[in-house]
Protein backbone atom coordinates (compact mmCIF):
# COMPACT_ATOMS: atom_id res chain seq x y z
CA UNK A 1 0.00 0.00 0.00
CA UNK A 2 1.17 3.79 -0.18
CA UNK A 3 2.32 5.53 2.69
CA UNK A 4 2.43 8.92 3.50
CA UNK A 5 1.48 9.94 6.73
CA UNK A 6 1.86 6.55 8.79
CA UNK A 7 4.74 4.14 8.94
CA UNK A 8 5.85 1.54 10.90
CA UNK A 9 10.15 1.99 12.17
CA UNK A 10 11.54 -2.11 12.17
CA UNK A 11 14.26 -3.13 14.19
CA UNK A 12 17.30 -3.38 11.90
CA UNK A 13 18.83 -6.55 11.58
CA UNK A 14 22.81 -7.14 10.29
CA UNK A 15 24.35 -9.98 9.18
CA UNK A 16 27.71 -10.93 10.07
CA UNK A 17 30.25 -13.31 8.78
CA UNK A 18 33.15 -15.09 10.84
CA UNK A 19 36.74 -14.38 9.92
CA UNK A 20 37.18 -18.08 10.25
CA UNK A 21 34.32 -19.19 7.70
CA UNK A 22 36.15 -17.85 4.92
CA UNK A 23 40.02 -18.76 6.27
CA UNK A 24 38.50 -22.57 6.03
CA UNK A 25 37.08 -21.67 2.30
CA UNK A 26 33.65 -21.69 3.19
CA UNK A 27 32.68 -18.22 1.52
CA UNK A 28 34.27 -18.00 -1.68
CA UNK A 29 34.66 -13.97 -2.48
CA UNK A 30 34.49 -13.14 -6.30
CA UNK A 31 36.85 -11.36 -7.37
CA UNK A 32 39.07 -11.81 -4.68
CA UNK A 33 41.42 -13.26 -6.98
CA UNK A 34 41.08 -12.19 -10.84
CA UNK A 35 41.89 -14.37 -13.05
CA UNK A 36 41.31 -14.19 -17.28
CA UNK A 37 37.75 -14.66 -18.89
CA UNK A 38 37.25 -17.60 -20.11
CA UNK A 39 36.71 -17.40 -23.84
CA UNK A 40 33.37 -18.56 -24.47
CA UNK A 41 30.57 -17.13 -26.80
CA UNK A 42 27.85 -14.74 -25.33
CA UNK A 43 29.49 -14.38 -22.32
CA UNK A 44 29.46 -10.81 -21.00
CA UNK A 45 32.75 -9.56 -19.12
CA UNK A 46 32.10 -6.73 -16.72
CA UNK A 47 34.36 -3.96 -17.15
CA UNK A 48 37.52 -2.99 -14.10
CA UNK A 49 37.18 -0.04 -12.30
CA UNK A 50 40.05 2.27 -12.57
CA UNK A 51 43.59 0.91 -12.20
CA UNK A 52 44.97 -0.29 -8.98
CA UNK A 53 40.73 0.36 -7.10
CA UNK A 54 39.68 -2.75 -7.44
CA UNK A 55 35.68 -1.31 -6.06
CA UNK A 56 35.89 1.93 -8.22
CA UNK A 57 32.91 3.04 -9.72
CA UNK A 58 32.64 2.90 -13.80
CA UNK A 59 33.23 5.83 -15.73
CA UNK A 60 30.37 8.14 -14.88
CA UNK A 61 29.48 7.48 -11.29
CA UNK A 62 30.46 9.76 -8.44
CA UNK A 63 32.98 8.11 -6.54
CA UNK A 64 31.31 9.86 -3.16
CA UNK A 65 27.99 11.86 -3.03
CA UNK A 66 29.77 14.02 0.16
CA UNK A 67 30.41 16.19 -1.95
CA UNK A 68 26.78 16.95 -3.28
CA UNK A 69 25.50 16.32 -0.14
CA UNK A 70 27.85 18.85 1.60
CA UNK A 71 26.70 21.29 -1.30
CA UNK A 72 23.04 21.55 -0.95
CA UNK A 73 22.32 20.22 2.84
CA UNK A 74 22.49 24.06 4.53
CA UNK A 75 19.20 24.38 1.85
CA UNK A 76 17.12 21.27 2.96
CA UNK A 77 15.40 21.67 6.46
CA UNK A 78 13.00 19.91 8.52
CA UNK A 79 9.39 20.79 9.90
CA UNK A 80 7.53 20.64 12.41
CA UNK A 81 3.92 21.13 12.69
CA UNK A 82 1.15 21.43 15.57
CA UNK A 83 -2.48 20.73 14.51
CA UNK A 84 -5.66 20.32 16.21
CA UNK A 85 -7.73 16.62 16.29
CA UNK A 86 -10.48 15.45 17.94
CA UNK A 87 -10.33 12.40 20.40
CA UNK A 88 -12.61 9.99 21.18
CA UNK A 89 -15.05 10.98 24.07
CA UNK A 90 -13.85 9.05 27.21
CA UNK A 91 -10.26 8.76 26.77
CA UNK A 92 -7.33 10.09 28.37
CA UNK A 93 -4.12 10.93 25.68
CA UNK A 94 -0.92 8.94 27.04
CA UNK A 95 2.30 9.60 25.34
CA UNK A 96 3.29 6.57 23.49
CA UNK A 97 -0.14 4.97 23.80
CA UNK A 98 -2.13 7.19 22.02
CA UNK A 99 -5.98 7.68 23.42
CA UNK A 100 -6.31 5.08 26.22
CA UNK A 101 -10.28 4.71 27.33
CA UNK A 102 -10.88 6.11 31.00
CA UNK A 103 -13.04 3.02 33.07
CA UNK A 104 -16.29 4.28 33.67
CA UNK A 105 -16.43 6.90 31.27
CA UNK A 106 -19.48 7.89 29.04
CA UNK A 107 -18.42 7.01 25.39
CA UNK A 108 -20.11 8.59 22.07
CA UNK A 109 -19.67 12.36 20.45
CA UNK A 110 -19.11 15.22 21.94
CA UNK A 111 -20.01 18.93 21.15
CA UNK A 112 -22.80 19.41 23.59
CA UNK A 113 -23.46 22.62 24.73
CA UNK A 114 -21.59 23.86 27.92
CA UNK A 115 -19.29 20.58 27.19
CA UNK A 116 -15.13 21.04 27.13
CA UNK A 117 -13.19 21.26 24.15
CA UNK A 118 -12.23 17.29 23.36
CA UNK A 119 -9.72 18.11 21.06
CA UNK A 120 -5.91 17.69 21.26
CA UNK A 121 -2.96 18.61 20.17
CA UNK A 122 -1.28 16.74 17.56
CA UNK A 123 2.24 16.66 16.32
CA UNK A 124 3.95 16.24 12.50
CA UNK A 125 7.11 16.28 10.97
CA UNK A 126 8.23 16.32 7.41
CA UNK A 127 11.43 17.65 4.71
CA UNK A 128 11.20 20.50 3.00
CA UNK A 129 14.07 22.60 1.34
CA UNK A 130 14.71 26.58 0.00
CA UNK A 131 13.99 27.41 -3.21
CA UNK A 132 14.71 31.68 -2.74
CA UNK A 133 17.16 34.08 -0.80
CA UNK A 134 14.37 35.20 0.90
CA UNK A 135 13.14 32.21 2.98
CA UNK A 136 10.15 30.36 0.37
CA UNK A 137 10.38 26.51 1.25
CA UNK A 138 8.91 23.95 -1.14
CA UNK A 139 7.31 21.20 1.03
CA UNK A 140 4.39 18.43 0.77
CA UNK A 141 0.68 19.78 1.42
CA UNK A 142 0.11 17.12 3.25
CA UNK A 143 2.67 18.27 5.92
CA UNK A 144 1.32 21.29 6.75
CA UNK A 145 -2.41 20.51 6.16
CA UNK A 146 -4.30 21.91 8.68
CA UNK A 147 -1.29 23.06 10.68
CA UNK A 148 -2.10 25.89 13.51
CA UNK A 149 1.98 26.10 13.95
CA UNK A 150 4.99 25.50 11.62
CA UNK A 151 8.23 25.49 12.73
CA UNK A 152 11.71 25.11 10.48
CA UNK A 153 14.84 23.86 11.74
CA UNK A 154 18.24 24.48 9.62
CA UNK A 155 21.01 22.47 9.61
CA UNK A 156 23.04 24.89 11.17
CA UNK A 157 20.63 24.64 14.00
CA UNK A 158 18.36 27.73 13.51
CA UNK A 159 15.14 27.66 14.50
CA UNK A 160 12.10 29.60 12.73
CA UNK A 161 7.97 30.15 12.76
CA UNK A 162 6.53 29.73 9.61
CA UNK A 163 3.57 30.96 7.71
CA UNK A 164 1.59 29.28 5.03
CA UNK A 165 1.69 30.49 1.75
CA UNK A 166 -0.09 28.51 -0.53
CA UNK A 167 -1.09 24.96 -0.77
CA UNK A 168 -2.27 22.60 -3.53
CA UNK A 169 -4.14 19.36 -2.67
CA UNK A 170 -4.30 17.86 -6.13
CA UNK A 171 -0.54 17.58 -6.58
CA UNK A 172 0.86 17.47 -2.86
CA UNK A 173 2.87 20.67 -2.58
CA UNK A 174 2.32 23.60 -0.49
CA UNK A 175 5.00 26.65 -0.27
CA UNK A 176 5.73 28.08 3.59
CA UNK A 177 7.88 31.01 4.15
CA UNK A 178 10.34 32.42 7.06
CA UNK A 179 11.36 35.83 7.41
CA UNK A 180 14.46 36.75 6.46
CA UNK A 181 17.44 36.88 3.71
CA UNK A 182 20.27 35.85 2.61
CA UNK A 183 19.46 31.95 2.99
CA UNK A 184 21.17 29.31 0.36
CA UNK A 185 18.58 27.61 -1.47
CA UNK A 186 18.76 24.99 -4.53
CA UNK A 187 17.08 25.12 -8.01
CA UNK A 188 14.30 23.24 -9.85
CA UNK A 189 15.64 21.44 -13.24
CA UNK A 190 12.83 21.70 -15.13
CA UNK A 191 14.51 21.53 -18.66
CA UNK A 192 16.33 18.14 -18.77
CA UNK A 193 14.71 14.96 -17.88
CA UNK A 194 16.53 12.32 -15.75
CA UNK A 195 16.54 8.61 -17.45
CA UNK A 196 15.94 5.12 -15.36
CA UNK A 197 19.20 4.58 -13.86
CA UNK A 198 20.33 7.86 -13.10
CA UNK A 199 21.75 8.20 -9.76
CA UNK A 200 19.49 9.90 -6.90
CA UNK A 201 20.33 11.63 -3.76
CA UNK A 202 16.82 11.96 -1.09
CA UNK A 203 17.68 14.71 1.57
CA UNK A 204 15.52 14.94 4.36
CA UNK A 205 14.22 14.22 8.08
CA UNK A 206 13.26 10.22 8.45
CA UNK A 207 12.26 9.35 11.43
CA UNK A 208 13.05 12.91 12.86
CA UNK A 209 16.93 12.17 12.21
CA UNK A 210 17.38 15.43 10.48
CA UNK A 211 19.99 15.67 7.64
CA UNK A 212 19.86 12.31 6.34
CA UNK A 213 20.88 11.51 2.57
CA UNK A 214 19.96 8.42 0.82
CA UNK A 215 20.91 7.44 -2.43
CA UNK A 216 20.04 5.11 -5.14
CA UNK A 217 18.74 5.70 -8.53
CA UNK A 218 15.61 6.78 -10.96
CA UNK A 219 14.26 2.76 -11.19
CA UNK A 220 10.89 4.08 -13.29
CA UNK A 221 9.15 6.98 -14.55
CA UNK A 222 5.34 8.63 -15.12
CA UNK A 223 4.53 6.27 -12.77
CA UNK A 224 -0.06 6.22 -11.76
CA UNK A 225 0.22 5.48 -7.76
CA UNK A 226 -3.80 5.38 -8.41
CA UNK A 227 -6.38 6.78 -6.55
CA UNK A 228 -7.86 10.47 -6.45
CA UNK A 229 -5.03 12.10 -4.04
CA UNK A 230 -3.03 13.16 -6.76
CA UNK A 231 -4.50 12.87 -10.13
CA UNK A 232 -2.43 14.78 -12.04
CA UNK A 233 1.12 13.99 -11.66
CA UNK A 234 3.20 11.12 -13.28
CA UNK A 235 5.46 10.35 -10.40
CA UNK A 236 8.97 9.21 -10.53
CA UNK A 237 9.87 5.83 -9.08
CA UNK A 238 13.61 5.91 -6.77
CA UNK A 239 14.87 3.45 -5.13
CA UNK A 240 17.02 5.68 -2.74
CA UNK A 241 15.38 4.92 0.59
CA UNK A 242 12.68 7.23 1.74
CA UNK A 243 10.58 7.07 4.85
CA UNK A 244 7.91 8.77 7.48
CA UNK A 245 9.51 12.30 8.06
CA UNK A 246 11.09 12.51 4.55
CA UNK A 247 8.03 14.05 2.45
CA UNK A 248 8.26 16.78 0.65
CA UNK A 249 12.29 16.52 1.01
CA UNK A 250 14.12 17.44 -2.26
CA UNK A 251 15.57 14.47 -4.98
CA UNK A 252 18.67 15.57 -5.95
CA UNK A 253 20.84 14.21 -9.51
CA UNK A 254 24.60 14.21 -9.14
CA UNK A 255 24.73 17.78 -9.46
CA UNK A 256 23.00 18.64 -6.99
CA UNK A 257 19.88 20.33 -8.72
CA UNK A 258 16.12 19.22 -8.04
CA UNK A 259 14.82 16.35 -9.91
CA UNK A 260 11.29 15.95 -7.95
CA UNK A 261 9.63 16.37 -4.13
CA UNK A 262 9.51 12.60 -2.54
CA UNK A 263 5.75 12.39 -1.68
CA UNK A 264 4.53 8.46 -1.05
CA UNK A 265 6.44 5.39 -0.95
CA UNK A 266 5.22 2.07 -1.59
CA UNK A 267 5.41 -0.28 1.30
CA UNK A 268 3.44 -3.34 2.95
CA UNK A 269 5.28 -2.73 6.19
CA UNK A 270 5.25 1.21 6.33
CA UNK A 271 8.96 1.75 5.84
CA UNK A 272 11.06 1.50 3.12
CA UNK A 273 11.60 -1.36 0.47
CA UNK A 274 12.82 0.65 -1.80
CA UNK A 275 10.13 2.16 -3.64
CA UNK A 276 9.19 5.26 -3.56
CA UNK A 277 8.01 8.64 -5.35
CA UNK A 278 8.68 11.75 -6.43
CA UNK A 279 6.58 14.49 -7.71
CA UNK A 280 8.53 15.63 -10.84
CA UNK A 281 10.39 19.26 -11.16
CA UNK A 282 8.40 20.54 -13.83
CA UNK A 283 5.49 19.82 -12.57
CA UNK A 284 6.61 21.35 -8.75
CA UNK A 285 7.97 24.39 -9.84
CA UNK A 286 4.76 25.32 -12.28
CA UNK A 287 3.38 24.72 -8.98
CA UNK A 288 5.20 26.60 -6.63
CA UNK A 289 6.13 29.57 -8.72
CA UNK A 290 2.06 29.91 -9.21
CA UNK A 291 1.22 29.71 -5.33
CA UNK A 292 4.23 32.42 -4.55
CA UNK A 293 2.39 34.61 -6.70
CA UNK A 294 -0.33 34.42 -4.68
CA UNK A 295 -2.10 32.60 -7.40
CA UNK A 296 -5.19 30.20 -6.51
CA UNK A 297 -4.47 27.26 -8.75
CA UNK A 298 -7.80 26.10 -10.90
CA UNK A 299 -7.88 23.51 -13.69
CA UNK A 300 -10.05 22.67 -16.71
CA UNK A 301 -13.16 20.25 -16.19
CA UNK A 302 -15.39 18.20 -18.19
CA UNK A 303 -17.51 16.52 -15.89
CA UNK A 304 -16.93 13.23 -16.95
CA UNK A 305 -16.41 9.47 -15.29
CA UNK A 306 -13.26 7.57 -17.52
CA UNK A 307 -11.99 4.43 -17.57
CA UNK A 308 -9.38 3.00 -19.87
CA UNK A 309 -10.42 1.55 -23.42
CA UNK A 310 -9.03 -1.70 -22.43
CA UNK A 311 -8.50 -5.14 -25.06
CA UNK A 312 -11.46 -6.64 -23.78
CA UNK A 313 -13.62 -3.31 -24.13
CA UNK A 314 -12.17 -2.68 -27.55
CA UNK A 315 -12.64 -5.97 -28.55
CA UNK A 316 -16.28 -5.91 -27.39
CA UNK A 317 -16.48 -2.74 -29.31
CA UNK A 318 -15.60 -3.94 -32.77
CA UNK A 319 -12.73 -1.45 -32.40
CA UNK A 320 -9.20 -2.01 -34.59
CA UNK A 321 -6.63 -3.55 -32.71
CA UNK A 322 -4.29 -0.78 -31.54
CA UNK A 323 -7.18 1.63 -30.74
CA UNK A 324 -6.59 3.95 -27.53
CA UNK A 325 -8.06 6.53 -25.93
CA UNK A 326 -10.23 7.13 -22.71
CA UNK A 327 -13.63 5.68 -22.43
CA UNK A 328 -16.68 7.42 -20.89
CA UNK A 329 -18.52 6.27 -18.51
CA UNK A 330 -21.07 8.66 -17.06
CA UNK A 331 -21.70 12.26 -17.74
CA UNK A 332 -22.18 14.36 -14.72
CA UNK A 333 -25.59 16.47 -15.37
CA UNK A 334 -25.12 20.03 -16.17
CA UNK A 335 -21.67 19.37 -16.74
CA UNK A 336 -19.65 20.81 -19.30
CA UNK A 337 -19.01 18.13 -21.17
CA UNK A 338 -23.03 17.18 -21.20
CA UNK A 339 -23.17 20.88 -22.45
CA UNK A 340 -20.91 20.06 -25.18
CA UNK A 341 -22.61 17.22 -25.90
CA UNK A 342 -20.27 14.22 -24.62
CA UNK A 343 -22.34 10.75 -23.62
CA UNK A 344 -22.21 7.75 -21.78
CA UNK A 345 -19.84 5.54 -24.48
CA UNK A 346 -17.93 8.08 -25.96
CA UNK A 347 -14.00 6.77 -26.42
CA UNK A 348 -12.28 10.21 -26.22
CA UNK A 349 -8.84 9.86 -28.94
CA UNK A 350 -7.71 12.93 -28.93
CA UNK A 351 -7.59 16.09 -27.37
CA UNK A 352 -6.76 19.92 -29.55
CA UNK A 353 -4.86 17.36 -31.63
CA UNK A 354 -2.92 15.54 -29.02
CA UNK A 355 -3.19 11.76 -28.85
CA UNK A 356 -5.15 10.39 -25.51
CA UNK A 357 -3.42 6.63 -25.08
CA UNK A 358 -6.07 6.36 -21.70
CA UNK A 359 -7.90 7.48 -18.61
CA UNK A 360 -4.73 9.53 -16.79
CA UNK A 361 -3.67 11.40 -20.18
CA UNK A 362 -7.28 13.00 -20.30
CA UNK A 363 -7.55 13.91 -17.10
CA UNK A 364 -3.98 15.83 -17.03
CA UNK A 365 -4.66 17.22 -20.59
CA UNK A 366 -8.04 18.77 -19.19
CA UNK A 367 -6.44 20.07 -15.82
CA UNK A 368 -3.80 21.48 -17.51
CA UNK A 369 -6.03 23.86 -19.77
CA UNK A 370 -7.88 27.68 -18.52
CA UNK A 371 -11.39 27.06 -17.16
CA UNK A 372 -12.67 29.03 -20.33
CA UNK A 373 -10.54 27.27 -22.89
CA UNK A 374 -12.34 25.53 -25.67
CA UNK A 375 -11.21 21.51 -25.93
CA UNK A 376 -11.29 20.17 -29.49
CA UNK A 377 -12.12 16.50 -28.65
CA UNK A 378 -11.78 13.49 -31.74
CA UNK A 379 -14.10 11.06 -30.23
CA UNK A 380 -15.36 7.64 -30.96
CA UNK A 381 -19.25 7.08 -31.06
CA UNK A 382 -20.46 4.08 -31.83
CA UNK A 383 -17.82 2.77 -33.86
CA UNK A 384 -17.79 6.35 -36.14
CA UNK A 385 -14.93 9.26 -35.60
CA UNK A 386 -16.65 12.40 -34.70
CA UNK A 387 -15.40 15.81 -33.44
CA UNK A 388 -17.11 17.63 -31.30
CA UNK A 389 -15.80 20.94 -29.31
CA UNK A 390 -16.57 20.97 -25.22
CA UNK A 391 -15.86 24.50 -23.59
CA UNK A 392 -13.77 23.84 -20.20
CA UNK A 393 -15.43 24.55 -16.60
CA UNK A 394 -13.76 24.75 -13.59
CA UNK A 395 -12.49 21.84 -11.31
CA UNK A 396 -14.69 22.08 -8.17
CA UNK A 397 -12.72 22.19 -4.76
CA UNK A 398 -14.77 19.38 -3.22
CA UNK A 399 -14.95 17.00 -6.18
CA UNK A 400 -15.03 13.51 -5.19
CA UNK A 401 -15.29 14.38 -1.25
CA UNK A 402 -18.85 13.22 -1.60
CA UNK A 403 -19.46 9.88 -2.82
CA UNK A 404 -22.33 7.42 -3.15
CA UNK A 405 -22.35 5.66 -0.19
CA UNK A 406 -23.15 1.83 -0.21
CA UNK A 407 -21.84 -1.08 -2.40
CA UNK A 408 -23.90 -2.87 -5.33
CA UNK A 409 -25.65 -4.40 -2.84
CA UNK A 410 -29.60 -4.98 -3.25
CA UNK A 411 -31.31 -4.60 -0.39
CA UNK A 412 -32.09 -7.36 1.92
CA UNK A 413 -35.44 -6.99 1.71
CA UNK A 414 -35.59 -6.36 -2.06
CA UNK A 415 -38.40 -8.56 -3.41
CA UNK A 416 -36.99 -11.43 -5.92
CA UNK A 417 -37.54 -11.40 -9.92
CA UNK A 418 -41.06 -9.22 -11.79
CA UNK A 419 -41.78 -10.28 -15.14
CA UNK A 420 -39.59 -9.49 -17.57
CA UNK A 421 -37.65 -10.95 -20.50
CA UNK A 422 -34.32 -13.20 -20.14
CA UNK A 423 -31.07 -12.36 -22.16
CA UNK A 424 -27.96 -14.21 -21.57
CA UNK A 425 -28.48 -15.29 -17.91
CA UNK A 426 -30.96 -11.99 -16.99
CA UNK A 427 -34.20 -11.24 -16.60
CA UNK A 428 -34.68 -7.43 -17.62
CA UNK A 429 -37.38 -5.16 -18.51
CA UNK A 430 -38.55 -1.42 -18.85
CA UNK A 431 -38.06 0.93 -16.19
CA UNK A 432 -41.73 1.38 -14.65
CA UNK A 433 -43.12 3.57 -12.42
CA UNK A 434 -43.39 0.26 -9.88
CA UNK A 435 -40.16 -0.91 -10.89
CA UNK A 436 -37.88 2.95 -10.30
CA UNK A 437 -39.85 3.44 -6.93
CA UNK A 438 -39.27 -0.57 -6.07
CA UNK A 439 -35.14 0.24 -6.73
CA UNK A 440 -35.18 3.89 -6.01
CA UNK A 441 -34.18 4.46 -9.56
CA UNK A 442 -33.60 8.56 -10.21
CA UNK A 443 -36.03 10.18 -12.63
CA UNK A 444 -33.36 10.76 -15.03
CA UNK A 445 -32.33 6.92 -15.14
CA UNK A 446 -33.07 5.70 -18.86
CA UNK A 447 -32.52 1.56 -19.44
CA UNK A 448 -33.52 -1.75 -19.07
CA UNK A 449 -33.88 -2.74 -14.76
CA UNK A 450 -32.38 -6.11 -13.96
CA UNK A 451 -34.98 -8.02 -11.81
CA UNK A 452 -33.41 -11.65 -11.34
CA UNK A 453 -30.12 -13.07 -12.18
CA UNK A 454 -29.27 -16.74 -13.06
CA UNK A 455 -27.34 -17.83 -10.42
CA UNK A 456 -24.72 -19.88 -12.89
CA UNK A 457 -24.64 -18.08 -15.53
CA UNK A 458 -22.08 -15.62 -16.98
CA UNK A 459 -24.00 -12.73 -15.83
CA UNK A 460 -24.32 -14.52 -12.04
CA UNK A 461 -20.36 -15.18 -12.27
CA UNK A 462 -20.13 -11.10 -12.86
CA UNK A 463 -22.50 -10.62 -9.85
CA UNK A 464 -24.72 -8.71 -11.93
CA UNK A 465 -27.75 -7.78 -8.88
CA UNK A 466 -31.60 -7.08 -9.44
CA UNK A 467 -31.97 -3.22 -9.60
CA UNK A 468 -28.87 -2.91 -11.86
CA UNK A 469 -29.75 -0.72 -15.01
CA UNK A 470 -28.51 -1.75 -18.91
CA UNK A 471 -28.14 1.74 -19.89
CA UNK A 472 -25.59 1.06 -23.09
CA UNK A 473 -25.25 -2.18 -25.39
CA UNK A 474 -22.26 -2.25 -27.86
CA UNK A 475 -21.89 1.10 -27.60
CA UNK A 476 -25.69 2.32 -27.84
CA UNK A 477 -28.40 3.39 -25.45
CA UNK A 478 -31.09 0.83 -25.18
CA UNK A 479 -34.34 1.92 -23.75
CA UNK A 480 -36.18 -1.86 -24.36
CA UNK A 481 -35.50 -5.36 -24.25
CA UNK A 482 -35.97 -5.43 -28.04
CA UNK A 483 -32.96 -2.62 -28.53
CA UNK A 484 -31.16 -4.96 -25.69
CA UNK A 485 -31.33 -8.14 -27.30
CA UNK A 486 -31.00 -6.57 -30.91
CA UNK A 487 -27.61 -5.29 -30.04
CA UNK A 488 -26.50 -8.92 -28.15
CA UNK A 489 -27.61 -10.70 -31.66
CA UNK A 490 -25.24 -7.79 -33.91
CA UNK A 491 -22.18 -8.56 -31.45
CA UNK A 492 -23.10 -12.52 -32.37
CA UNK A 493 -23.32 -12.29 -35.64
CA UNK A 494 -19.95 -9.91 -35.85
CA UNK A 495 -18.31 -13.02 -34.34
CA UNK A 496 -17.30 -11.11 -30.64
CA UNK A 497 -17.03 -13.56 -27.67
CA UNK A 498 -18.64 -10.87 -25.48
CA UNK A 499 -21.11 -8.01 -25.45
CA UNK A 500 -19.91 -4.72 -24.07
CA UNK A 501 -22.63 -3.11 -21.13
CA UNK A 502 -22.85 -0.02 -19.49
CA UNK A 503 -24.41 -0.61 -16.15
CA UNK A 504 -25.59 1.48 -13.73
CA UNK A 505 -24.56 0.65 -9.86
CA UNK A 506 -25.18 1.86 -7.14
CA UNK A 507 -21.81 3.07 -7.06
CA UNK A 508 -21.70 4.78 -10.32
CA UNK A 509 -21.73 3.77 -14.09
CA UNK A 510 -19.74 0.48 -14.70
CA UNK A 511 -18.65 -1.04 -18.43
CA UNK A 512 -18.46 -4.66 -18.08
CA UNK A 513 -18.24 -7.00 -20.51
CA UNK A 514 -20.59 -10.12 -20.43
CA UNK A 515 -19.39 -13.03 -22.45
CA UNK A 516 -21.69 -15.62 -24.16
CA UNK A 517 -22.55 -18.86 -23.30
CA UNK A 518 -20.44 -21.40 -25.51
CA UNK A 519 -22.23 -23.80 -26.80
CA UNK A 520 -22.02 -27.51 -25.97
Amino acid sequence: MLKRKEFILGAAVGLTFAAAATAGGVISWPGAHAAPAAAQAGRLVPSAGAAGLAFAPPQGAPLSFADIFQQVAPAVVQIDVKTRVQRPAGTIQIPGFGAVPIPGAPRGGSGEEGEDDNSTTALGAGSGFLISADGYIVTNNHVVENAEEINVKFSDGRELKARLIGRDPLTDLAVIKVEGSSFQFVSFEDKAEPRVGDWVIAVGNPFGLGGTATAGIVSAKARDIGGNENPYTDFIQIDAAINRGNSGGPTFDIYGRVIGVNTAIFSPTGGSVGIGFAIPAGIAKETTDRLMRGEKIERGYLGVTIGNLTNEYRESLGLPEGTKGAYITDVTAGAPGEQGGLQVGDVVVSLNGRPIEGSNELTRAVGAVKPGETLRMDLLREGRRQTISVRAGTRPANLGAAQTEGGDEAAPDAPAAVAGEKVEGLTVAPISAALRSRYELPENVRGVVVTAVEARSEAGRLRFQPGMVIIQANGRNVATVGELRAAVEAVKTARRPGVLLMVRTAGGNVPIVLPFAKSE
